[in-house]
């Protein structure tokens, strides 16, 4: 079946398309094959079967097609599916007639032998014969039976068979779990369709390529289901997508049939699921009842459930109505009609006892323009807007616009509507709005919303552009509300440069100018003091966010100010309290958090995480905050998020995994620095990991051409500098090294910053070793080490080891640097590290020192273990050297791995080669199956200014001059 199919549904079900295509094959070659399509109810069963068998690949003269379905009202008729197919079977050149005797007798046995008579009689002509039949979980039992009977009695003929039932309705019925259970028997689930899946339906209509949350939106809306998702993108254009997910509508054929099942319904049963769909999605049984005006509430459940358009649970203290999926509810609701809408919500306000839930029921009754109520709302918006709650902050100020009689009005309600969208991180929603702005007069708050907007895409010129153009022409003391927004934007816009002292000097501005308790004025506060923090004034930003914990508390502003803390907290070391900080920043669901700031804590979270060992915790954070990153359209913090995900999977020796990261963590080199330096430390790490060290350099080039007076430098937030100055001295450029550490360790002295003074320590310890000044290389390493002491950072303490371990190996001191090496691998194996439990069990190779693997290395310790179970007659040296040439590695590149000359190498590798009777290193890598070529043939560290693609293989050349460029 080709993938270019333009058969809609084909695009969603390519997988399961080609299974059943697989197993058709299997067939055509005499393997009778038995495929189970397994979906709920609306999940396209029916529609999978026939787009398969309507195929090229599938129809043709070689091909016979018997089908057959089970009925409700047949499900007590013995032997009627089976019946369905013999009336079917061509015998000859007529229909096929039931022998007498099974009419007659009718017994399983007899009717299981006429069936396969017939897959007989159809294999003879040497057709394929496909059997397909549907809705089994309705079907007689007997015919179950007799099915089965013939199934395991069938010979090698071409034979497909393709039952489909809905798990949900199947019950215990014998011939039903009988053929489920079938020797060779292929599931072909029919899950709820993905966001990719349903943007591939899109593409194969011919919509417009739908964006990432507007796919998100319709699988949630339809719970996957293909038909509806579909009709939904037949008829209505893209732009329905980007609005808010409860007035998202339902398709015509959905709203002919619920329209149908209400009439059908009980009055008191419809009229309890038309309050439930004024009220919400979900809704207290006990308010729409009130709502409904009905009397007997069991009834009224009763037929609703019946009719599967509600379902009750019990939560804690209340019994709560749900509507099975939102289209449903949306169906119900357009049904109303405008008139019922009006007066069911008008009554809804009556009921409610929390004002905001009043308001927004008056606000859904009213149809026409109204100014008081346009001026509730709006005031309804600004508590929100000053708790930090923007969200619901954008549907008050969009409804205020909506009911607002005064043109100028609108576009201010609407501007600020916008505003709260983006500071929601709702950005999809927010750039459909733009359209709307386009026809206003330009002035400071639409530059200052667009402005929010383009930090929030990445885009740093535009931003800067736009706030430049909006401070300019803004009046502070006519309007300080704009302006204190304003400010409020340029502190974002100097977060995502790292410009400690612009920061500052905005959020100061900010406070000055805000209403005290404002929402500029809070969150300038809540950020200030991490730009005190970049600038190295930790004491100032301590103090700043103390005075900020004593402001009174305002919903969501205490997740700003939790995330700030735990940022700069993360950075002074203080990793526990961090991580504690940062995880209560996470949530958005409870005080109407924010989307971006919630980012920001997953992003530092999972280094958190990484730091304390934690790393499985640090992935499930990366993979919950890159799926709110792709809803919510936040480009900004996209490389955060991507950064440890790409250097823990790199350390397991997970090389594609981290490619991937890599890949989707890219960012152009006009980016900010908030998403550049974690792209770039992202590569640098990667290529670290597989001893790249050219690699390393060349991915942190873009860093040292950064403008980095703004606090880039500064101790603890962006732990660069120690992996340049490591690979200087690995590629032989040790006296460039020296001269660039040397700042840095002054500063981090001034800072008394561990874990800073502990990474500069080894590289320090690395020079010395270099120069031959072993006493001084002991006592750099030894101090890195104690910088650490306290510290609950096993990473930091394994890569200090690590290092020493290997320049005392280098230096020949063999027993000191095996002692510290396995303390290293340990370290490493307990994390999981398994591509540097090989680097480590290499080092002690090649210090003559065998090495049994840890057993927590995982995969890439097994392929050192093959490594290590080479061939006997060489040295662990020889070893060590032939498992790296022969993974792909030039000598020049295997000398950095092993911290040896390049001549030392082509002194081994001669000796190896003449040792083992091969004259090139494919002969090398044919004696060596087991070497770390697995851990070395993952893709580079992606594009961008890192690394670039991998080259092909090495040449036979002793010398090895090329191999990995």
């Amino acid at each position: 079946m080709p993938d270019n199919d333009a058969r809609p549904f084909q695009g969603a079900r390519t997988a399961q398309a080609r299974q059943l295509l697989g197993l058709l094959r299997s067939a055509r070659s005499g393997e009778p094959s038995l495929a189970v399509i397994s979906g709920s109810q609306g999940m396209g069963k029916t529609e999978l079967l026939e787009n398969f068998l309507s195929d090229d690949a599938v129809a043709g003269p070689d091909t016979t097609v018997l089908r057959a379905a089970g009925a409700e009202w047949e499900q007590h008729v013995d032997f009627g599916l089976i019946e369905q197919l013999l009336a079917r079977c061509p015998a000859g050149g007529g229909e096929r007639e039931l022998p007498g005797s099974v009419a007659q007798a009718g017994s399983v046995q007899q009717y299981g032998d006429a069936l396969l008579a017939a897959m007989n009689t159809v294999a003879a002509t040497g057709r394929t014969l496909i059997l397909c039949l549907s809705d089994i979980h309705l079907a007689d039992t007997p015919s179950l039976q007799a099915l089965l009977h013939a199934l395991r009695r069938v010979g090698p003929i071409p034979l497909l068979t393709i039952l489909s039932l809905d798990p949900e309705l199947n019950g215990p019925d014998p011939g039903v779990t009988g053929l489920l259970r079938f020797p060779g028997a292929v599931t072909v689930a029919l899950n709820p369709l993905t966001p990719d899946e349903v943007r591939a339906i899109g593409r194969c209509l011919g919509a417009p390529e739908l964006k990432l949350p507007a796919a998100r939106a319709l699988a949630e809306h339809t719970g996957g289901r293909p038909p509806l998702i579909r009709a939904l993108l037949e008829q209505f254009p893209a732009s329905v997508w980007s609005a808010s997910p409860e007035s998202l509508p339902a398709p015509s054929a959905c709203l002919a049939s619920i329209a149908a099942t209400l009439r059908r319904m009980p009055a008191e049963g419809a009229a309890l699921t038309q309050a439930a769909a004024v009220l919400g999605i979900r809704s207290q049984l006990a308010v729409a009842a009130e709502l409904a005006g009905i009397t007997d509430t069991v009834a009224a459940v009763d037929a609703a459930h019946a009719a599967g358009l509600l379902h009750i649970s019990i939560t804690g203290a209340e019994t709560r109505l749900e509507f099975p999926l939102p289209v449903y509810r949306a169906a119900v609701y357009e049904h109303l009609g405008p008139a019922r809408r009006a007066a069911l919500h008008t009554a809804a306000a009556r009921i409610m006892t929390a004002p905001v839930q009043r308001l927004k029921h008056r606000a859904a009754a009213a149809l026409l323009p109204d100014a008081a109520l346009a001026a509730e709302l709006e005031a309804s918006a600004e508590d929100f807007a000053s708790a930090g709650a923007w969200r619901p902050a954008a549907e008050a100020y969009a409804q205020a616009a909506r009911l607002n009689p005064e043109p100028e009005d609108r576009e201010s309600l609407l501007v600020k509507a916008v505003d709260a969208m983006v500071g929601a991180g709702e950005l999809p929603r927010a750039v459909a709005a733009l359209d709307a702005l386009e026809s206003f007069a330009p002035g400071p708050r639409s530059d200052a919303v667009r402005g929010h907007l383009a930090i929030l895409r990445g885009r740093p010129a535009q931003a800067d552009a736009l706030l430049h153009k909006a401070w300019t022409a803004v009046d502070s003391a006519t309007d300080p509300g704009t302006a204190a927004g304003i400010c409020q934007r340029q502190v974002l816009h100097a977060l995502a440069r790292f410009n400690g002292r612009d920061l500052v000097t905005w959020a100061e501005r900010a406070q000055r100018i805000a209403p005290a308790g404002s929402p500029a004025a809070v969150e300038a506060r809540a950020i200030e003091g991490l730009g005190l923090g970049f600038m190295g004034r930790y004491d100032e930003a301590e103090q700043s966010y103390r005075e900020a914990d004593r402001l009174p508390e305002h919903g969501a502003q205490h997740q700003r100010r939790e995330m700030g803390k735990g940022w700069l907290h993360l950075a002074m070391d203080r990793v526990e309290e961090a991580r504690a900080e940062l995880a209560g920043a996470v949530p958005t669901e409870f005080a109407h958090g924010s989307q971006r700031i919630s980012l920001w804590a997953q992003g530092w979270l999972a280094r958190a995480d990484f730091a304390l060992g934690a790393w499985d915790d640090a992935l499930r954070t990366v993979q919950s905050a890159v799926a709110m990153q792709e809803e919510s359209g936040i480009e900004l913090l996209r490389p955060l998020l991507h950064w440890s995900g790409a250097q823990i999977q790199a350390l397991r020796g997970n090389w594609d995994a981290a490619a991937g990261h890599l890949e989707r963590g890219a960012v152009a080199s006009d980016g900010y620095p908030a998403m550049l330096l974690p792209y770039c430390l992202a590569q640098a790490q990667v290529a670290e990991t597989k001893a790249d060290y050219d690699g390393v350099i060349r991915a942190l080039m873009p860093v040292l051409r950064m403008q980095r007076s703004g606090g880039i430098d500064e101790p603890g937030f962006w732990p660069w500098q120690d992996h340049y100055a490591n690979a200087l001295v690995m590629t032989g450029r040790v006296e460039e090294a020296d001269a660039f550490l040397v700042p840095h360790e002054q500063l981090a002295e001034r800072r008394a910053h561990r874990t800073t003074r502990a990474r500069l320590a080894y590289v320090r310890g690395r020079i010395h070793a270099a120069n031959g000044d072993i006493d001084a290389a002991r006592t750099s390493f030894l101090g890195g080490l104690a910088q650490l002491d306290g510290l609950p950072l096993p990473f930091a303490r394994a890569r200090v080891k690590f290092a020493y371990g290997q320049s005392f190996r280098r230096a020949g001191k063999r027993r000191e640097a095996a002692a510290v090496l396995t303390e290293a691998r340990d370290l490493f194996a307990v994390l999981g590290a398994g591509a540097y439990v090989d680097r480590c069990s290499r080092e002690m190779r090649a210090a003559g020192v065998a090495s049994d693997e840890h057993p927590g290395s995982g995969g890439a310790g097994r392929a050192a273990q093959g490594q290590a179970a080479g061939p006997p007659d060489l040295t662990e040296q020889e070893k060590a050297v032939a498992a790296l040439v022969a993974s792909g590695l030039s000598n020049k590149e295997a000398a950095a791995e092993l911290y040896v000359s390049v001549k030392t190498v082509q002194y081994h590798l001669t000796r190896i080669y003449s040792k083992l009777g091969v004259t090139s290193r494919s002969g090398l890598a044919a004696v060596y199956p087991g070497s770390s070529a697995a851990a070395r043939s993952g893709p580079g560290p992606g594009p961008g200014p890192g690394l670039g693609p991998s080259p092909g293989p090495a040449p036979a050349d002793p010398k090895g001059h090329r191999g990995r460029q």
